[in-house]
């Protein structure tokens, strides 16, 4: 990812945004210059900083081009690709929105299917885990949890600037999430995940990537994909209930969808039983399915050392 060497026009740095690593500094004065905006105004600028960068071409774009493929075939990729550049705009244009963004905007203009799953979990003694996939909107759908009294701990990786991850997380905190390190953290995040959810607590975590050694290798469009072994693994350890969660953007707002809950039988079953749920939302939704890297094993190079267990 490449950052910003120098000074450029509003629409330049969007396209930055989406095609590489922003400084701090940029970071900072686009999250500030953005909020000041106009929604509508500051959706265009999104958008045409997205057709910018789907112009110019990245390899992290032939790479979501070449995962449509799989999830999408038949369709027209050019045009569905330039749509997911877009969406993947409108994420990060809400995402620094999202603060002057109303308690009353984010319940009305979020739609929900299958909420009762999630009440439900809530409101009783074990604890809750929805594993999402990198569609829609994860910030919104979080703040949204927060605001209507179901407020989670989730896990994001340390992000370089130092000072960018914090102010990351500061912003995540004030939308009601608890965020803890992947790594350098006081403990192993697993140990304190199973500790929220032993005292009845909900859990969120992004779960459709993991290429690790530790992954779980499941049939996702009819090839070899992997995905982490976490959410099975502290449903099974803790009794929790598992409930694999989608997004989709609305033209007017979210949806969020809760699939029903992954039965407790064993983690390379569970897991495949959430990507499953995720397989189907994301042929629903395509565009809105932000996955910018090799996700499929038979992507990797033959050489590459993550195809050996």
């Amino acid at each position: 990812m490449t950052a910003v060497a120098r000074p450029a026009s509003p629409v330049a740095k969007v396209a930055g945004l989406l095609g590489g690593r922003v400084s701090e500094a940029a970071y900072a004065s686009g999250w500030a210059f953005v909020r000041a905006l106009p929604a509508p105004v500051a959706a265009r600028l999104f958008q045409a900083g997205a057709d910018l960068a789907y112009r110019r071409g990245a390899k992290s774009i032939d790479r979501m081009r070449d995962n449509l493929a799989r999830v999408a075939p038949g369709q027209d990729l050019d045009r569905l690709t330039h749509e997911a550049v877009r969406s993947y705009g409108r994420y990060w244009c809400e995402v620094f929105r999202l603060p002057v963004m109303s308690k009353e905007h984010l319940v009305t203009r979020t739609a929900t299917v299958g909420e009762h799953r999630m009440r439900e979990a809530v409101a009783g003694p074990r604890g809750m885990i929805l594993a999402l996939p990198h569609s829609g909107n994860w910030d919104a759908a979080g703040a949204w949890c927060g605001v209507t009294d179901a407020p989670f701990t989730t896990v994001a990786e340390r992000l370089k600037p130092e000072s960018m991850y914090d102010r990351f997380v500061a912003f995540r905190e004030s939308l009601g999430m608890e965020v803890l390190p992947l790594t350098g953290g006081a403990r192993p995040p697993y140990e304190v995940l199973r500790e929220r959810l032993e005292a009845g607590r909900s859990l969120c975590l992004l779960a459709d990537r993991d290429l690790s050694k530790r992954g779980i290798d499941v049939d996702f469009f009819g090839a070899t994909a992997r995905m982490p072994a976490g959410p099975a693994s502290l449903a099974l350890k803790t009794g929790a209930t598992l409930i694999p969660t989608t997004l989709s953007f609305r033209p007017d707002g979210w949806e969020i969808c809760f699939h029903p809950e992954v039965e407790h039988t064993d983690v390379a079953t569970m897991t495949q039983a959430m990507a499953d749920a995720f397989g189907r939302a994301i042929a629903a939704h395509p565009a809105d399915w932000h996955m910018f890297q090799k996700l499929w094993l038979d992507d990797l190079d033959p050489d590459d050392p993550r195809l050996a267990r």
